[in-house]
């Protein structure tokens, strides 16, 4: 047998004995076949996003729609809304388009390869790989952030993130079998996120110890090595907080761009030096300030707070009632900033 074949057959043992139990998931053994729908959903979510925090939306996602043609019928706001707090909201428009176009056009049916994945939105080269796999039994090569770590400690690649990709899918392809694909893609993630950890990886634990080669080095804890990261600018703005009574002032942010199609506070332009826009007339008082970190820049907004007069007539936005959940996270920090000077708002 194949160092690679070898290789596999233990990770897979490992895999069989001790799967996590994941409700996207059809533990190995079962006479359940994977469902695509979920599946899909399930890689969406996971895009830059912990399992942890995945469970808890996938679950509520496929209890209100529970296949792809009941996803595609959902209004976009409702769907916004359920997508609430877990980020990169573009994955929520992309998630939509995706499933318009596969209850549409496909009849419902996912494509069951890589090629045809990826030409769907919202679908990169992961999570087609991850799909095609798992749902569908293709060999795919699945590199995650887990697997890269895995495949650089187990070859000892020194090279750092990101130029070290290549080198790590190639070792990931060498080891990636052709028998239980989806399995063995479920299996190496796995290990990543269980034993082959980031800090103070569990060796002696690990089905790959024999024959890894920063384990016989002692350097498992040092890989893998990444370029230094630049520092984030910062661009400030300001949000403002209106209520009267049970009634707040929101607005709906512009499909496209950051937190696209989203309910939240009217805000001024984000910029190193902006300036104040408040959506009407009032007496604006400070109330803080709310800090959250996007991927290419941290942002400061000032959080500004008035009484919504009777009659007032707001340059944008509409009035009505607030459910703090159905807020992406950063204007749930500004809910709360606002909150905490006078806690009746809090409701």
């Amino acid at each position: 047998m194949r160092e690679g074949e070898a290789r596999a057959a233990d990770l897979l043992d490992w895999y069989d004995a001790g799967a996590r139990d994941l409700p996207w998931r059809v533990p190995p053994g079962s006479d359940r076949c994977p469902d695509p729908y979920g599946v899909w959903l399930s890689e969406v979510m996971l895009q830059q996003t912990t399992v942890a925090a995945v469970k808890a939306y996938w679950l509520r996602f496929t209890t209100r729609w529970p296949d792809v043609h009941a996803l595609a019928d959902a209004p976009d706001a409702d769907v916004m809304g359920a997508w609430a707090g877990l980020g990169y909201y573009a994955r929520a428009r992309n998630l939509l388009a995706c499933a318009r176009i596969v209850s549409r056009d496909r009849g419902g049916r996912f494509p069951d390869t890589e090629d045809g994945l990826r030409a769907l939105p919202g679908i990169g080269a992961y999570t087609a790989a991850a799909i095609a796999s798992i749902a569908f039994g293709r060999r795919a090569v699945v590199v995650d952030g887990n697997v890269e770590r895995v495949m650089a400690r187990l070859r000892c690649i020194d090279a750092p993130l990101p130029g070290a990709r290549p080198l790590l899918r190639a070792a990931a392809d060498a080891l990636t079998p052709d028998w239980r694909p989806g399995d063995y893609a479920q299996a190496v993630m796995d290990l990543g996120a269980t034993i082959c950890t980031p800090r103070s990886p569990s060796c002696l634990l690990c089905p790959w110890r024999g024959g890894c080669a920063a384990h016989a080095a002692g350097r498992a804890a040092d890989l893998p090595t990444k370029a230094p990261r630049k520092a984030k600018p910062r661009r400030r703005g300001y949000v403002y907080v209106a209520r009267r009574q049970g009634d707040w002032l929101l607005e709906r942010r512009p499909t496209r761009g950051l937190l696209g199609g989203t309910l939240g506070f009217p805000t001024s332009d984000w910029a190193e030096d902006p300036l104040p826009a408040p959506p009407f007339a009032a007496d604006w008082r400070r109330a803080g300030e709310a800090e959250h970190g996007f991927t290419h820049f941290a942002l400061t907004l000032t959080v500004m707070v008035a009484d919504l007069p009777a009659g007032a007539n707001p340059d944008r936005g509409h009035v009505g009632p607030l459910e703090p959940p159905d807020l992406p996270t950063l204007f749930r920090k500004v809910h709360a900033v606002a909150a905490a000077i006078n806690p009746a708002d809090g409701s």
